[in-house]
Formats: structure tokens, sequence, C-alpha cells
């Protein structure tokens, strides 16, 4: 190999490396900003306390909010953004620029976030909704709510699936998005307290109802009733069967028992042992089975002046109601 070579190779290479270094530069600091990007097309991202700047770039390159995974962990290096990603849910979208998401992720202006909970959901129904809107996880929700019970009515009975059940009431809730389960637990549980008004825990002791009782009773009227003129009548049938010790033998306890809804249960679901089954065991179910809005709750400590034994909603879910069981099959067979 004569001078020539010999001098033009590490030239080369040295022209080579300095290329590429150039090239990746360039790549790295461009502007890859869709042009064409939506901001309305948000997608909501949380960062949890121990991710790194690797696993959250799989996580927004999976979502498709950035198109390469090396550029944002290199420009995370470079800027030296790697200690500084802030826990909590942020709102992205497609076609950011890495460095956009990158200053977005360690700003730390995480979202305050607005949640609904309906009248008749359940702590799962919850633990679900909470969970879809990144708000916080089923599993951590479902396991704070198991022993939460922050007062003394919320009483303590071995068969319990959750305790917080029928204690978190149905209403609209803006909350950091930064914010523990059982700071959301505690919010929810406070909002119950503040609406049991004096009048209503003084109309329940006259009845002799304590609130634990109030409550369970109400949420199987909120789960049986979709109409408000139904609610007054159920509570009294419940309360006319608990008077002759007639089983309560509502389909809303066995539901509380099944993964999933059913439009109607089947014998076989009747013959499921649980504490909650109300066709095998007599009185109140041993809790609530879901969280009842104020409407159930006063229609329990208002019933009808009525006295009918069974009712069988229709298809649109209004009910009938009858004395006898053989009045009650006759509208069983004509409604359903």
């Amino acid at each position: 190999m004569n001078s020539l070579v010999r001098n033009f190779i590490p030239i080369f290479l040295a022209t080579l490396i300095m290329t590429l270094v150039i090239s990746g530069a360039m790549f790295i600091r461009a502007d890859d900003r869709d042009p064409n990007a939506n901001p309305e097309n948000k997608i909501y991202v949380r960062i949890e306390s121990g991710m790194d700047a690797r696993s959250i770039a799989e996580m927004v390159a999976r979502h498709g909010i950035i198109r390469s995974k090396v550029k944002f962990i290199a420009l995370a290096k470079i800027n030296r953004y790697e200690d500084k990603f802030r826990v909590g849910v942020y709102d992205l979208y497609p076609g950011m620029s890495t460095q956009e998401v990158l200053d977005r992720l360690t700003s730390g202006e995480t979202l305050t976030l607005k949640f609904t909970i309906p009248e008749g959901f359940t702590v799962k129904d919850i633990a679900k909704r909470l969970d879809k809107m990144e708000i916080a996880r089923e599993d951590e929700f479902l396991k704070a709510a198991k022993d939460f019970a922050p007062y003394n009515y919320i009483e303590k009975k071995p068969d319990v699936i959750f305790r917080a059940e029928g204690f978190l009431f149905p209403d609209t809730y803006e909350v950091e998005s930064t914010a523990s389960v059982e700071k959301i637990l505690d919010m929810m549980a406070v909002d119950f307290d503040s609406r049991l008004t004096k009048e209503i825990r003084k109309k329940a002791k006259d009845q002799n109802l304590s609130i634990y009782d109030l409550i369970t009773l109400a949420s199987l009227v909120e789960k049986e009733a979709r109409f408000d003129e139904d609610r007054p009548i159920i509570a009294q049938v419940f309360f006319e069967r608990l008077k002759i010790g007639m089983p309560l033998q509502t389909d809303a306890s066995l539901q509380y028992l099944l993964d999933a809804p059913k439009e109607d249960v089947a014998i076989s679901d009747t013959e499921i042992e649980s504490p909650y089954n109300t066709y095998l065991h007599g009185g109140l179910p041993p809790g609530p089975i879901a969280n009842p809005g104020i409407e159930s709750i006063l229609a329990v400590l208002n019933p009808s002046d009525t006295d009918y034994l069974y009712f069988v909603a229709d298809r649109d879910g209004h009910n009938h109601y009858s004395h006898t069981y053989e009045e009650h099959l006759t509208l069983v067979n004509q409604y359903r």
C-alpha cells in the first residue's frame, strides 16, 4: 500500500465519521413536527414514578405521538431531561415534535381532570372509568376501596366485598392528575357525608334505620328503578317483605355477583352461594351493592303508602306491581 493510500484512509474515515455525526445531529435537532397535526386529537398519557426516557419513549411512540424512539431518547440525554420527567397525566397529540413532547413531560404542567360518576355505579364501575381516563389504576382503586371506611357509620361486616361500596357519592369531580386513589376516595366519601343532612339522619333514626341499612336499601332501589316514580314503591315492597320475613329476592343483588350484567338472571344464578344472594338468604345483603343517588335515599325514607309484594320491569324499564304471586306471574308472562 503506497503512502498516498495510507494517508487517504484516515482522512476518509474521519470525514465519514464527521458526516455521520453532523447528519445525526441534524436528525436529532430537526423539527419533526407534522404540519398537519391536530391538537384537538388529544391522547392522555400518564407518567408514573420510576419511568425512564426509554420506557416513556416506547409509550408515546405506541400511541403514535412521536415517530422515533431513538430521537426521543437522544434528545432527552442531550437536554439532560432523563431525571426531570414529572409524574402526572398530560394531554398530547399525534404529530407533535419530539422536543415539544419532551418539554411538556418535563414541565410539570399536569392536567386537572374532571370525571362524572352516575347514580348506581359500583366500586368496580368507578375503578374502570378512572382507569380508562388515566386518572387512577383500576387495581389500585379496588385495593384501596376494599377496606376504605372513613366514617363510623360504615359498618365492618366480614362478608362485604368493598367497604367503600355505597358511600362514594355519584357526582362530577375535578382532581389533579397526580391525586392518589386514597385522595379520590376521600373526596367522594366527604361528598357523600355532606349529603347526609341533619334531616336525613334524624328521619333515619326515627325510622329505626341505621345509615348503613339506609344506604344498603337505597342501593337496591337504585339498581331496580329506572324512573323516579318507581323508587318509593320499590322501597315499600322491600320494607313489606322484610316485615313479613320474606326474602327480598332482588335480581340486583345477583347482578352484583356476576362478572358482567345480564338482561335477565337465570335460575342457576339464584343458586349462587353468597351472602349477597337475596334469594337464598333472608334480610338485607351484607352491604350496599352500588352507590345510590339522593332520590333513592329519599325514597327509602319516604316509601309509598301501598302494600305491594311483587314487581317486574318491562323492557322499557317501567315497573308493574302486584299483591300476590299469581298476579306477579301473569305480569311476568305479559311483560317479559
